[in-house]
């Protein structure tokens, strides 16, 4: 008992100078420490005031920035708004809505919102909130998005003039939980292909996905197209789990390598997938990034699926949020994503060249790879098979089983400027707009097709609007070029107003080649699986 208070000094001595050894072989030390007296020099002699705290929110993204493209500091301020796509549902009154002519057009009525319930309508145009004007020159959109949402059980009065009102309407609303969902849009293509939209993994993904390909097929599909064009990706855990739906079991999904090899894990299948009976074709392109490339993956590399489109964007870092005292966050690359047979999604980069790497979608098309399979760079020394032994291809993105270029059929001068001003989607609200009592009646995008005119009469009305509108002269050579695409432009998103976005794709996807070429592979067995290299 005497000797128990000496020994327990012995070893607090000891922790002490082993703490203080181990601190002084730190070969971060001298750099920790050259920092901090930068930092206090500059606090204590620098001519004017400094704030501190500005200082460091100035320095850490330029800190981060030399690691990698993805690392990357988030204020506080902005974190919310950063997560809040991903996060699957928000609290406001349940509405999608765009700007045109400094108006509030609600496009969409979210079912089961606060809207919905109370008998707003797409179309509706939002003059006033809570009283006060939104509508005008120097409305700001965010500051629309602060008005419309809030907390959960808030109340919000909403001004509406409506095409078939008289006087403005007036809602009051109580704001409630509005889900995000993730499934732009979902149909069936013919009797035996169903079409699905997915336009980001957020925490919702998965769910939506399960009960939207359930959907189509019980009313007959017995193939899907699951397009991901544009899709950047978000949370890896949807893209496994959606994987994991037309999977066999062990077949791998995704490995992941770190900086130890306790960083290193691999994820399969579990063999419960309900649609591994079913064909797949994945729709990509130079945008589909992240877990969308997680996704298209694991199906190219075990056979079980076709990748049509153009190479993917090439984002394979994986990044781990870590929140700050002052509930700002920083994102840390900490490991790379492998698919199954061995590719590194990660296209190359030189730390502390951000610019470089983010000009590189846009030196794609300068060198011809967005309208040509030849121009695509392949690494000899990254050449990987997939289980049936078709060559795949690292070197950064998915390289696409069936290539398609980027269709600029139609697309002229006169094209350009009509939807660079915005004149297609005004032309075709305003058309919705007034004649929307009877297209209401449309219960599918061909019914509401056949209401419309002929096509030279709807491009010629077109035609005239731009000119007196828009101040843009019709120049008949070049409208005679674009005619197709300016007639189905305006049919889509009129489909738009009416239908929603389900109407709208299915309206463009009868002219999309990426589209077309999928349901030639579907018809020809060329998505039959297990794969092979044989495509017609």
């Amino acid at each position: 008992m005497l000797w128990l208070p000496l020994t327990a000094a012995i070893f607090l001595i000891a922790g002490i100078a082993l703490g203080s050894y181990i601190s002084t072989t730190d070969t971060n030390l001298g750099a920790r420490h050259k920092l901090n007296q930068v930092f206090d020099i500059i606090s204590e002699n620098y001519v004017d005031e400094v704030s501190a705290d500005s200082l460091v929110e100035m320095a850490l993204p330029e800190l981060l920035k030399n690691l990698d493209p993805h690392s990357a500091y988030i204020p506080r301020s902005e974190r919310v708004a950063v997560n809040r796509d991903l996060e699957g549902s928000f609290f406001g009154i349940g509405i999608q809505f765009q700007m045109m002519n400094d108006t509030l057009y609600v496009l969409e009525v979210i079912s089961g919102g606060a809207a919905e319930e109370a008998g707003m309508l797409a179309g509706d145009r939002i003059i006033a909130v809570d009283g006060d004007n939104i509508a005008g020159v120097g409305v700001n959109e965010n500051d629309i998005f602060s008005r419309l949402r809030g907390p959960e059980g808030t109340p919000v009065e909403v001004t509406v003039a409506r095409h078939n009102s008289p006087k403005p309407l007036v809602f009051d609303l109580v704001r409630s939980q509005v889900p995000v969902s993730p499934i732009d849009a979902s149909y069936m293509i013919n009797d035996s292909v169903g079409f699905v939209r997915l336009s980001k993994f957020s925490d919702n993904t998965f769910v939506e996905a399960l009960t939207t390909f359930s959907q189509l097929k019980h009313l007959g599909a017995t193939s899907f197209i699951l397009d991901l064009r544009g899709n950047g990706g978000g949370y890896m855990a949807p893209a496994v789990l959606v994987a994991n739906e037309f999977l066999g079991p062990q077949d791998i999904v995704v490995s992941t390598r770190g900086r130890s090899m306790g960083d290193n894990r691999t994820l399969f299948a579990d063999g419960s997938g309900t649609f591994r009976s079913e064909k797949l074709v994945v729709l990509v392109d130079e945008f589909s990034a992240s877990s969308s490339e997680i996704l298209s993956g694991a199906i190219q590399d075990n056979d079980r699926g076709l990748i049509v489109g153009r190479r993917t964007f090439g984002k394979g870092l994986v990044q781990q949020p870590f929140e700050l005292p002052d509930s700002s966050e920083f994102r840390l690359t900490v490991q790379r994503y492998y698919t199954p047979s061995g590719r590194c999604i990660q296209k190359k980069y030189t730390p502390g060249h951000r610019s470089d790497y983010d000009i590189e979608v846009y030196d794609r098309y300068n060198r011809g790879e967005i309208f040509s399979a030849d121009s695509i760079p392949v690494d000899s020394a990254e050449i990987f098979t997939t289980r049936s032994g078709r060559k795949v291809y690292g070197g950064g993105g998915i390289i696409p089983d069936i290539f398609v270029p980027s269709d600029t059929t139609g697309v002229t001068s006169y094209f350009i400027k009509v939807a660079n001003a915005g004149l297609l989607r005004k032309f075709a609200y305003e058309y919705a707009d007034l004649n929307r009592d009877r297209l209401n009646e449309s219960e599918n995008a061909a019914e509401m097709l056949s209401k419309l005119p002929s096509d030279y009469v709807l491009l010629q009305s077109f035609v005239n609007y731009a000119n007196t509108k828009g101040g843009i002269a019709p120049r008949w050579y070049y409208i005679n070029i674009s005619a197709p695409l300016i007639v189905n432009q305006i049919k889509a998103l009129i489909a738009r107003d009416i239908l929603g976005l389900d109407g709208y794709f299915e309206v463009v996807n009868a002219n999309d080649p990426v589209v077309q070429e999928a349901l030639k592979q579907l018809r020809n067995g060329g998505a039959d699986f297990p794969l092979t290299d044989k495509h017609d």
